[in-house]
Parts: C-alpha cells; structure tokens; sequence
C-alpha cells in the first residue's frame, strides 16, 4: 500500500480542520511561552493552504507541497510561516513528479523537511522547538521500514511518537526562539510548535486510513 495523492490533498484539508478546532488550545499553550499568536497563525495558514488545493490538486505531489509551504511562508506570521513554509518547500524537492509515495518516499518526504527546519531555525532535538517531533517522526518512519511495515502501519506508529515526543518538551528548557528567553520558567510547558507537528502526524495517519 502507498499513500495516494488524493489522501496527501485529504491531509491537507484535515490540517485545515484540525488547525480550526485546535486554535485556541495552540494559542493558550503560546501563551505560557511565546507570543500567543500561534493557534491563530496556524489556523489562518492552513485556511488558505486548504482553499488553494483545489488549483493544484491535480498536479504532481511535490506541486501540491510546494504549493503549501509557498502559502504558509506568504500568510503566517511570525517564525511559524518560515519554518512550517520550508518543510513542505524541502518535502516538495523529493517528491516532485511523484502520484503516490510508499514508505520509503515519505520517509524521504519528512526527512527532506526535518532537515530543512533545523537548518532553518538553527535548532536540533532538545532545544524544546518543533525539531522535537520532525527528527523523532523521521526516525520513526525509518524503524518500520526496517521493519518491513507498510505505510498505514508506519504512520499510526509515527503518529503515536510524535505524541510522545511533543509531550517530553514540557520537560524541556527552551534553547530556541521567544520561549528561550523564560530561562528554566519555560519548563514546565508544552512547546506549541511541536504540538503543532504532532496534530499534523496524527492528521496524515488519519488521512491514511
């Protein structure tokens, strides 16, 4: 089994979804520890990505990704929009031309991101930021290839390591960004970001079925 491009597209529309409902949850946990506008960013973000993918639905997935961190870089603001932006704009370079992705190619897929974010927030794992559930996912994704796992499979085991991997940032001391500023006071709180990327794993094993 592979993930198709209509349940790619379906995932996009269910972050749109979830980043709807979850709004004020992300922004009360910015709250704590930031500038208390990223439920609001990401809600606004994911609303354009969704009204856009009708346009580029029919293209090729690294199009349809490309056209979605082009649209989270342009509409929101803050660090948000950059970092979430050059996931997907990294996620479209190995998946362009592609119509589905197996579990190799969207291991590939999130690697590529991860990779992108960290270079771009000059952050790694334990900085308490998003880097804390992208590198975890990756990892994860790659442990069921090994394993011989199909997609569906190795995205419900993702989606439960980013749960776990966004709730050890509470833990934390923030080394990266606005939170960095509160010291040890930023311990003690669930990043927002990382929270983030956890909704969207779990949005995408959904989408998978």
């Amino acid at each position: 089994m592979a993930l198709t491009k209509q349940q790619l597209v379906d995932w996009l529309m269910r972050c749109g979804e979830v980043f709807r409902r979850e709004r004020d949850f992300l922004t009360e946990l910015d709250t704590a520890i930031g500038d208390a506008d990223h439920g609001l960013n990401m809600n606004r973000g994911f609303d354009q990505v969704a009204a856009k993918l009708p346009s580029v639905a029919e293209q090729d997935i690294g199009a349809i990704l490309k056209s979605s961190g082009m649209t989270l870089l342009s509409s929101v603001g803050g660090a948000s929009g950059p970092l979430f932006g050059t996931f997907f704009i990294r996620a479209a370079q190995v998946t362009a031309g592609k119509q589905s992705l197996d579990l190799a190619e969207l291991q590939q897929m999130v690697q590529a991101g991860a990779e992108g974010v960290a270079a771009r927030g000059k952050a790694q794992p334990g900085d308490k930021t998003m880097c804390d559930v992208w590198q975890p996912v990756a990892d994860s994704l790659k442990q069921s290839l090994a394993q011989a796992s199909d997609v569906r499979a190795g995205l419900r085991q993702a989606a439960e390591r980013a749960r776990q991997a966004a709730e050890s940032t509470i833990a934390m001391q923030a080394r990266k960004g606005r939170a960095s500023y509160l010291g040890e006071r930023s311990i003690g709180h669930q990043d927002p970001g990382a929270t983030s990327v956890m909704l969207m794993i779990q949005a995408l094993s959904a989408a998978a079925g």
